[in-house]
């Protein structure tokens, strides 16, 4: 009986099993994690098509695009002062947190051989009023068609799943620290609309993504550029 349902399902709990280890790598923030978010995108793309959670599906697709963008931005650290704090230069200064904050990033890293130059920092008020309203024009965007056009028996919560996922992970490619509190909540949700579609190996994943989301807090917290500011 189990052989047969893993048979039945081994797509889905290969993607589970690709996802957590995704978590674990942003977790420590690895640039592994972008070829692995690679290989997960285009496991569930499959899956959610088959369950017919097509926002959710769609969302796959962006994953893909922005694990390249990602990849990219954490290997050469584009926009890394953009982030940073709005006060000015003085080269001095900006060296002094530049130096502490890479001796806090290497420190993070445990001696993982990778030196990605991308830094942790805080999200800034306007970028995070202009991520608001981006959202909420997607989430509206995306129910419209999904409640109009496709058969999805839940336009609602499919379509703030994705509209709030896209924001988190254009905000984890920038290396913004607060894009874990958005994980925090579409994890949560999601566990409760996969489980309504009986897509139980997901469901363990995104209860694991859940927890692995407090400790992605608390492990980014000690590398923020932006605290030595």
């Amino acid at each position: 009986m189990l052989t047969d349902w893993i048979s039945n399902n081994w797509i889905e709990i290969f993607g589970a099993v690709t996802g957590t280890i995704y978590v674990f790598l942003e977790i420590r923030q690895s640039l592994w994690l972008w070829p692995v978010g690679i290989i997960t995108s285009g496991v569930y793309i499959w899956v959610f098509f088959t369950s017919k959670i097509y926002a959710d599906m769609s969302l796959q697709g962006y994953y893909l695009i922005i694990s390249f963008l990602g990849w990219y931005w954490w290997l050469k650290g584009t926009g890394r002062r953009a982030q940073g704090s709005g006060q000015e230069n003085g080269s001095g200064r900006v060296g002094e947190w530049e130096t502490e904050a890479k001796r806090r990033f290497r420190e993070a890293e445990g001696g993982e051989g990778e030196k990605n130059k991308l830094l942790v920092t805080r999200l800034q008020p306007l970028t995070g009023v202009v991520l608001a309203i981006i959202f909420i024009l997607l989430y509206f965007v995306m129910w419209l068609v999904l409640s109009r056009f496709t058969d999805s028996p839940v336009p609602e919560w499919d379509s703030f799943i994705t509209s709030l996922s896209i924001i988190a992970t254009w905000m984890l490619a920038r290396k913004i620290y607060e894009h874990w509190f958005l994980w925090i909540v579409v994890n949560a949700v999601s566990t409760i609309l996969f489980l309504t579609r009986g897509l139980y190996p997901t469901v363990i994943l995104y209860i694991i993504y859940c927890m692995m989301s407090f400790a992605g807090l608390k492990v980014w917290k000690r590398t923020l550029y932006s605290a030595t500011l």
